[in-house]
């Protein structure tokens, strides 16, 4: 997930995403915990791409409001 192809998405768009990577996220650490993860770099993946939609989410809620 790059950020060229979240930037055009819609907001509500990418609080899906940010929906499913949360879920993800939390799976994967279940798994951690119970010692079932088989790729532990998919969980530094997850939270990467959440805090990118996140930054998206933000940038696009800054130039909302500069436009109001």
């Amino acid at each position: 997930m790059d950020a060229k192809e979240l930037r055009d998405k819609t907001p509500d768009q990418l609080r899906d995403d940010l929906a499913a990577l949360k879920k993800e996220s939390f799976n994967l650490r279940f798994q951690q915990a119970t010692g079932q993860l088989e790729n532990t770099a998919r969980m530094r993946t997850v939270k990467r791409d959440a805090a990118r939609v996140k930054t998206i989410l933000n940038e696009k809620a800054a130039a909302a409001a500069s436009e109001a």
